[in-house]
């Protein structure tokens, strides 16, 4: 049977799934190295102060338990380049579930046991672990996260604020949010003889978790091997190492057998990072026809005493909507509390939800349809920098998704479409995600029986990397893409940046893509056979990523929403979801929408669903398993529809791509939460928006 090349956007089925769903994919807890051990951590269950007595005699003798680690006897590590790996190398105890202690046994229900054996006393601190708009901690930062400048001011806010003649003052305020990817964070770690640390991780970069244990353990790079060959999910969580990757290394070191540890889920909260909650105060003036003259956006976060961390969420402001006025400010206060990091589209997703939902109550103010508001106050230059956009379709999105979605035969009038005891609504907003591109290695080599094989150390975290990076190298070859192999998830493969940022594809891809040209290259000056070894290319896109780019380069897309709210329960029930985006050149189009559909799904949770208490009196996270921490399941996630629009932007990489998998998460919570408001005529500035919340506003 003969094959043709498969183009880029062909819906070609992910390579690893039959693996996957018939269990030959093994993950990093799965490897049952010889002699492996298990380990299982001990968290602190103090909010704030130091251990003043670990007494291991009871664990110790328990059939099975081989070691307890602790501050006295861990391995000594160097400072490593995250100060949350720092385990076990002092009594200080900066949070509540900071881990202190680590039992490991034969099996792991012995580990277990072991842990629960260990009596701990602790000198204990005051704590302080509320964010409060008014914190008296609160101050300015040079930076967010992702070295944004934290404030940002243009024209003279207060003036045209305080002249326009329609004006929105609404503050928003989102909780803690967790990432729970479906594989807890797990490492498998063995020492060879020779002094070798090798990791089986489950971490969305293995060159960096390579090069971090390195530092920690006074390696060298090449004394590390980190294998990461199927990830169950991450959405920021393991964009970095996590603890439990050096608590196993130490642990293995230690003992002189291979050691496995899998986070308990329970544990996750306190040491896998969350999106910190955020208090967002949005100004909007406007003249009457809906044209923005000023727009402010103000946001208050949280970071833990461990490491810094600032939530960039009024960065997106400065993106979307054109004013000659404006005022973005981040202020946070550091909290004896875990440290937050990155969850899918940080920023973007609870900043856009407080500007989306603010331009929603500026279009009911002014008697204007949301989606014409949002078209008449579209820039054709990013208000920021003032650099023309590589491509922005934002406005075709809005346009085809109103047309698909049948936006245009609503009643605008809130409150008034009813079935029986239930409230219909819908709700539209804006999304947009910057594009991302990291300097990246590859090698393309062609065997003499005619086959590929490319070689990239990228992360595939499901997003169907494998196959996509097929689809690029075929590309160029101009060969089928089943006589493409594509080796990744190794650091002893070419280096590459990490599967974050919604980056990965375009950084990956453009190294795979020069590689594969200049392989073509020197096999068009061959001539003959190929010798027995085959040729190889190597690639390396420092240079070009490196260069700055006089554009202004985003992801954009409209998100529509119909609800289904019960006067009697409070229930919401999202009964459609309309997604269009304007991603560049779509590579796969099964794996692009599988992608916008779980960022959407992902949104729905955020809008409904998910959310996380801070008790004050412990200092913990109260809802900290799946049994109480609340993600949408199929029942919730019906409807769903992703679509995009044919865009060509040559300013972007050679694939013309730009990331997919966080856009769809941004602008869906504020899309549920506008048709929440047109449903019931309440507007609600807190989410989830849980039954208990929206109760008292309803009829």
């Amino acid at each position: 049977m003969s094959h043709t090349p498969q183009p880029l956007g062909a819906p070609v089925v992910r390579r690893e799934g039959r693996d996957k769903v018939t269990g030959a994919a093994r993950y990093s807890a799965e490897r049952n190295l010889p002699g492996c051990l298990y380990a299982w951590p001990v968290p602190a269950t103090v909010a704030r102060g130091r251990v003043t007595a670990i007494r291991t005699d009871d664990a110790r003798a328990l059939p099975g338990v081989r070691a307890v680690l602790t501050h006295e006897n861990a391995p000594r590590t160097e400072e490593p380049d995250d100060p949350i790996l720092a385990v076990l190398q002092d009594d200080r105890v900066p949070h509540r579930g900071w881990q202190i202690a680590l039992v490991v046994a034969d099996t792991l229900e012995g580990a277990r046991a072991g842990a629960a054996a260990l009596h701990i006393t602790y000198e204990t601190a005051p704590h302080d672990v509320l964010l409060t708009e008014d914190h008296p901690g609160l101050r300015t930062p040079q930076t967010a996260n992702g070295g944004y400048p934290a404030v940002r001011e243009r024209g003279d806010f207060d003036r045209a604020f305080a002249a326009a003649p329609v004006r929105i003052d609404a503050t928003y305020t989102l909780g803690a949010l967790h990432n729970h990817p479906m594989e807890p964070h797990a490492s498998t770690a063995h020492w060879s003889p020779d002094g070798h640390l090798t990791l089986y991780d489950s971490g969305q970069g293995a060159t960096t978790v390579r090069d971090s244990l390195a530092t920690v353990f006074g390696l060298r790079p090449d004394q590390v091997t980190v294998v990461s060959e199927h990830v169950g999910g991450g959405f920021g969580s393991k964009g970095t190492p996590r603890p439990q990757a050096v608590l196993a290394a130490m642990a293995a070191l230690h003992t002189g057998h291979p050691v496995e540890l899998a986070m308990p889920r329970r544990h996750m909260a306190a040491v896998v990072g969350h999106r910190a909650p955020t208090v967002q105060r949005v100004r909007l003036g406007a003249e009457a026809d809906g044209t923005l003259t000023s727009v402010a956006h103000e946001v208050v976060t949280h970071t833990s005493t461990v490491k810094e961390f600032v939530e960039q969420a009024a960065v997106p402001a400065r993106v979307m909507y054109g004013s000659a006025h404006s005022r973005t400010v981040h202020r946070v206060t550091a909290l004896d509390v875990p440290s937050p990091s990155w969850m899918r589209a940080p920023g973007e997703a609870p900043g856009m939800y407080a500007l989306e939902s603010a331009l929603d109550e500026l279009a009911s103010e002014l008697g204007i349809d949301p989606v014409e508001l949002r078209l008449r106050n579209d820039p054709s230059d990013e208000p920021d920098s003032g650099k023309p956009f590589s491509s922005r379709g934002l406005a075709a999105c809005l346009r085809e998704g109103a047309a698909r979605f049948g936006w245009h035969d609503r009643d605008p009038r809130p409150a008034i479409r009813r079935e029986g005891a239930l409230l219909l609504g819908t709700g539209v907003a804006s999304a947009t995600y910057p594009v991302y591109i990291s300097a990246s290695h590859a090698s393309a080599h062609a065997a003499a029986d005619g086959s590929y094989r490319i070689a990239v150390n990228a992360t595939d975290i499901g997003t169907g990397a494998r196959t996509v990076l097929a689809q690029i190298a075929a590309s160029v070859l101009a060969t089928p893409v089943e006589n493409v192999t594509v080796d990744i998830g190794n650091s002893e493969l070419p280096d590459a940046p990490l599967a974050g940022g919604s980056s990965g594809t375009a950084s990956w891809g453009w190294s795979v893509h020069k590689a594969a040209t200049e392989l073509v290259r020197q096999l068009g000056e061959r001539t003959g056979p190929l010798p027995d070894g085959g040729v190889t290319a190597t690639a390396d896109t420092g240079s070009e990523t490196a260069a700055e780019s006089p554009y202004a380069r985003h992801a954009f897309g409209a998100q529509f929403a119909e609800v289904a709210v019960d006067s009697r329960t409070g229930e919401v029930r999202v009964r459609r979801m309309l997604g269009v985006f304007a991603a560049g050149r779509i590579l796969n189009s099964r794996t692009a929408r599988s992608q916008f559909v779980g960022g959407m799904t992902m949104g729905l949770g955020m809008a409904l669903t998910e959310g996380s208490t801070m008790d004050p009196v412990f200092g913990d996270f109260t809802e900290s398993d799946l049994a109480s921490y609340h993600v949408p399941s199929c029942a919730d996630a019906v409807g769903i529809e992703a679509h995009w629009i044919d865009e060509e932007d040559p300013h972007l990489n050679p694939m013309g791509s730009k990331g997919i998998g966080e856009i769809g998460i941004v602008g869906a919570a504020a899309a549920i939460g506008n048709a929440v408001r047109h449903a019931t005529g309440a507007r609600l500035r807190t989410l989830p928006l849980t039954p208990d919340r929206l109760l008292p506003h309803l009829p």
